[in-house]
């Protein structure tokens, strides 16, 4: 009787085992990807719902009190929603619930883009920012190279255009918000590679409870990083009102 390699029993079981790694993985990754469509699915249709309704926008943005409301709350949910202590106690479902309260919230504060930019230009961008982040996120997963190092530098650039942006908030400047702009699409499009790859090594350093915690907040992640990067794409290409 011949004896062939490729049937070895060591062999077989290497390959079910990377098969079923590869299972999982896609099966995870799919979960995360869902999440965050479903979270911007929410967030889409509560701001153009809210932006039809001219007394609630009023009510919402009429005065610098609203404005505050709108800006604090959502970082509340972030902070105190996601923090350490409250995702270790909370399931994967609370969690997710939390995720899809947040999204709403965000719904609310970006119905005041249809005030600002015509409904053309925003559908617009969105499709553009889609087609970005997609193929972005899709380097992030098939690519062999590491990408900690470029991750550290965009998390730099992200804190210089969170200073720039402060500063020119008194200034208002045209040209550092162009900058901003530019350089804010640069680091969130490298961001998303970056949180794609870490992922991935998450995904085979955990068990089944914590993978399931850490799908809800990499949607969690995802889904900032594309919320930015349409921000600072229709800064650059939205037509204003």
């Amino acid at each position: 009787m011949s004896y062939d390699p490729s049937n070895s029993p060591s062999r077989s079981s290497s390959y079910a085992g990377g098969q079923a790694i590869d299972a999982g993985l896609q099966s995870y990754m799919r979960s995360i990807y869902n999440t965050m469509s479903l979270g911007l699915v929410i967030t889409g249709g509560v701001a153009f719902g809210v932006s039809s309704m001219p007394d609630f926008m009023h009510f919402l943005f009429g005065t610098a009190m609203g404005w505050l409301f709108m800006l604090i709350v959502p970082l509340i949910v972030i902070f105190v929603g996601f923090s350490p202590a409250r995702v270790a106690r909370q399931s994967a479902q609370q969690l997710k619930t939390t995720f899809f309260v947040y999204s709403v919230l965000m719904g609310l504060m970006f119905s005041s883009i249809f005030l600002i930019y015509t409904g053309e230009s925003i559908a617009r961008v969105f499709f553009i920012t889609a087609a970005t982040f997609g193929g972005t996120s899709l380097f992030g997963y098939t690519t062999r190279r590491d990408l900690t190092g470029m991750g550290s530098f965009m998390v730099m650039g992200l804190f210089g255009i969170i200073i720039a942006s402060f500063v020119n908030f008194f200034m208002h400047s045209a040209m550092v918000q162009f900058v901003v702009s530019v350089a804010g699409v640069i680091i969130f499009t490298g961001l998303t590679a970056w949180e794609t790859q870490g992922l991935k090594s998450v995904y085979r350093s955990g068990d089944d409870v914590s993978n399931s915690k850490m799908a809800i907040l990499g949607a969690l992640n995802l889904y900032m990083s594309f919320i930015n990067l349409f921000q600072f794409m229709l800064q650059l290409m939205g037509d204003r009102r």
